[in-house]
């Protein structure tokens, strides 16, 4: 369907374009627009996620005989288990500048009334906000699974040496837990670059389009314009685009195979 031009509202049948609409994401600001911001999404996600993962991560795996440890864990993980729909009812809830919590509290501190998800700049961080309160869980697993693969003798070895934390992790850490770290980050690009449900849920890509990605523009294209020609050829971009982070993982396996073997 992307090489053609078929629209459910002409009652036309498809006609052949070639690459046209390919040619027209080219020439199209809007598409470029979303793209970017797309891409500025994905990255204050991801490292922010990884971020707050190894922190969570380093403190729950040095504190493992912490009273109530599991609890906490299970706690922690409880996000990962919602609903994308639920998550974005719950916090355009808590985000509304009348009764929500966050619009009380800031009107308690500053004194100001901010309407966070009608507000460009602020509607961008609230998603982002909730993105990382909904993933960083995944970091901290991701984390602890790669912690745990460190021997326990060479980190006793270190630690006998009066090694800094720094050099434990650069120098014994990090060469076992290297290759789960870049995988969790790899499976948390991909996931942020077909964000859609918690966007459009949150802002519906506004205010003013200022927080329309990708998903959301291939949404509002194929189920409001009926354009499915035109959003074919966008989402068969966007499948390429996810796919190519995987080719990313699956080389970075077939490395750390080989020097396995070797």
């Amino acid at each position: 369907m992307s090489f053609y031009n078929y629209s459910l509202t002409l009652g036309r049948p498809p006609r052949f374009l070639g690459f046209k609409n390919y040619l027209d994401y080219l020439e199209n600001p809007d598409v470029w627009v979303a793209l970017s911001h797309t891409l500025i999404f994905v990255f204050f996600s991801v490292v922010l996620t990884t971020f707050l993962g190894s922190l969570l991560g380093g403190l729950f795996w040095r504190s493992s005989k912490m009273p109530g440890r599991r609890l906490a864990l299970t706690l922690l993980f409880s996000p990962m288990i919602l609903t994308p729909a639920a998550i974005g009812t719950f916090f355009r809830l808590n985000y509304d500048p009348t009764f929500g919590i966050f619009g009380y509290l800031t009107k308690m501190i500053t004194g100001a009334n901010i309407e966070y998800l009608g507000t460009e700049g602020w509607a961008f961080a609230a998603l982002v906000g909730v993105d990382v309160w909904m993933w960083t869980p995944f970091m901290v697993l991701i984390i602890l699974a790669a912690l745990g693969s460190v021997p326990a003798a060479e980190l006793e070895a270190a630690q006998i040496d009066r090694l800094s934390l720094w050099r434990q992790f650069r120098y014994v850490v990090f060469p076992h837990a290297r290759f789960i770290i870049i995988l969790g980050v790899i499976l948390r690009t991909i996931d942020a670059f077909k964000v859609t449900d918690l966007v459009y849920q949150l802002t519906r890509g506004g205010p003013g389009g200022t927080t329309e990605v990708i998903g959301v523009m291939m949404f509002r294209k194929a189920f409001e314009a009926f354009s499915v020609g035109w959003t074919s050829g966008l989402a068969v971009i966007t499948l390429f685009t996810a796919i190519s982070f995987t080719a990313i993982f699956l080389y970075l396996l077939n490395m750390h195979k080989r020097k396995k073997i070797g």
